[in-house]
């Protein structure tokens, strides 16, 4: 069985007639599928909804029990569902997880209660801590602690978001210096709850907290950001049996897979050789290069991260990833918050209608700015509006950004890489829009390929599950591997037009950066300049300006 929540996570149940049901949730919900391991054909789901908070501007939250009851209830209603399909409970033999990797929570090991709401991925209110911790390193160098974790310093990562929970949460603070405090990532909670305080090896290289080379967490990077290792989770492989289900249907099964999502859907699309890539579109869009066994830093803005670890004997293997905060949220912005389209299926038909943005393009950094650029400061930017422009236009805007961004990702993979890309394999909610896969070929001038299940992600935890040691009812061996079919989308404009478009949407980006920032602007000897806000500084110089004119006028025409 696996079972995902996107923004929280996924779990998966390994069948021995050769099923498996997998549990998924796209973003917001929980979402149980059933696959068949030997063809990954889709058998069963179930979806429940998960809620969002957003308490301030820029801040997300989710609450842990609201995490874990729809992950029971998923379990529950899709083992019924298996029971009316005739497919005996049983058989299943393993349950895996796999869940967004930087969401962050606290609890107490003693009452096994939640001390917050998990705080997202996404969510930027680490933006001024991060800012502090730039200032104090050498030459207030983001990648200051690259050479250890692949990662900048940025508000994307756990390690930031729980100094956030010890410095404004009392409840935290006071756990940690009892000793009762619990970290960890969606896959920590959800494996706690059976008894084990661990995580897998990719999710712990997104903390910044973990050294990917010695595969463990790091004493000198906890020292940094003030962090007691002891209330970090032990750090398993990606493969491997962690403890039993406690409770319901599936009581005693043992939980034998765990992979962040961005690596369970490399695996998913059985990228296990160097060089293959594939791209993620879910919130935000994710792409993923198999580099092996050894790291590769990236000179352009990527972050180097652990792909997969599958068997507590076998290597790690390594990869170049290029992170996009907003895609599909994008989507959910034209619906909720301008109303210019009801469901996400008719942003297609919008775009599709004019077949161009007609010189619009959208930058959505509404968390700022992530790979290649890492800047927090960016804010969403629409320009290029003429008075024909329209919302179909917009729509055709906010497709071809998500293109845009996986474009930029792409070109630095290349450079870092020195072997270009010859096809994208593409998995994820979005790809259902047949118009963004066309334009995603169309921009980055090479085929994309989409398999015919696009819930890739679920199908590398269910891979994992089933590989493990003890369990050992799914081959991850190349040759028994199951062949899913595909659809190839290929370039459709010259690549002349293509860089027309590309080069106006950097020009958009430069337009976006640093609109926000929580720092004063100095004026150059380190003091705060009264002009540092523009607006103030021009209400100050009117106000100069109109009193000086005021005594002039006075003293030429005395009463």
């Amino acid at each position: 069985m696996s079972f995902r929540l996107v923004n929280s996570a996924r779990v998966v149940g390994v069948q021995s007639r050769d099923a498996l049901v997998q549990m998924f949730t796209p973003v917001l919900s929980s979402h149980p599928q059933v696959f068949n391991a030997k063809t990954a054909e889709l058998l069963s789901h179930h979806q429940v909804e998960i809620n969002q908070s957003f308490p301030k501007e820029g801040w997300v939250e989710e609450d842990p029990k609201e995490i874990l009851q729809s992950v029971y209830e998923c379990m529950e209603r899709t083992c019924e569902k298996l029971t009316q399909l005739n497919i005996d409970i049983s058989n299943i033999k393993a349950i895996g997880v796999t869940n967004q990797r930087e969401t962050t929570l606290v609890w107490d090991k003693e009452t096994g209660e939640p001390l917050y709401n998990a705080i997202v991925w996404l969510d930027l209110r680490t933006q001024s801590t991060v800012e502090r911790l730039i200032n104090k390193t050498p030459g207030r160098n983001k990648n200051h602690l690259k050479h250890k974790t692949g990662l900048p310093i940025s508000t994307y990562f756990s390690a930031v978001k729980l100094r956030w929970l010890m410095d404004n949460v009392d409840e935290v603070a006071e756990a940690v210096l009892t000793h009762r405090a619990m970290f960890g990532t969606v896959d920590s909670w959800l494996i706690w709850s059976g008894g084990v305080h661990c995580t897998d090896v990719t999710n712990a290289s997104r903390t910044m907290l973990f050294n990917i080379h010695t595969l463990d967490w790091d004493p000198e990077l906890c020292n940094y950001f003030d962090i007691p290792m002891e209330i970090l989770p032990k750090v398993r492989s990606s493969s491997e049996i962690y403890g039993l289900m406690k409770s319901g249907s599936l009581s005693g099964i043992p939980i034998s897979g765990c992979l962040g999502d961005q690596s369970a859907a490399l695996v998913g699309q059985m990228c296990f050789q160097e060089g293959q890539a594939k791209n993620t579109y879910g919130t935000g869009c994710f792409l993923l290069r198999n580099t092996g066994a050894k790291p590769v830093m990236s000179d352009h803005g990527l972050l180097t991260t652990v792909a997969y670890k599958l068997g507590r004997d076998k290597p790690a293997c390594y990869a170049l990833e290029g992170s996009v905060a907003i895609a599909g949220a994008v989507v959910r912005w034209l619906k909720d918050n301008l109303g210019i389209i009801q469901t996400s299926t008719e942003l297609e038909k919008l775009a599709a209608s004019v077949g161009t943005s007609y010189g619009c393009y959208f930058v959505p950094a509404f968390s700022g700015l992530y790979a290649p650029y890492w800047e927090p400061s960016a804010r969403g930017i629409i320009c290029g509006l003429t008075q024909f422009t329209n919302k179909s236009h917009l729509a055709f805007a906010a497709l071809e950004a998500v293109c845009f961004q996986t474009r930029e990702i792409l070109d630095a993979m290349n450079q870092d890489s020195g072997i270009p890309l010859t096809q994208l394999q593409v998995d994820g909610g979005m790809t259902s829009n047949r118009l963004l896969m066309q334009l995603q070929a169309d921009i980055l001038c090479i085929p994309v390929v989409k398999p015919s299940m696009p819930e890739t992600t679920a199908l590398g935890a269910a891979m994992a599950a089933g590989a493990a040691e003890g369990v050992s009812v799914w081959s991850l061996r190349p040759e028994d591997l199951s062949e899913v079919t595909s659809e190839k989308f290929e370039p459709q404009i010259n690549p002349e037009e293509s860089e027309f478009r590309y080069a106006r949407w950097k020009k958009a980006v430069q337009r976006a950066m640093n609109w926000e920032t929580t720092e004063p602007i100095s004026n150059g000897n380190g003091e705060t300049s009264i002009f540092s806000s523009v607006p103030l500084g021009f209400y100050i110089l009117g106000s100069m300006l109109m009193l000086i004119g005021a005594k002039y006028i006075a003293g030429q025409c005395p009463l």
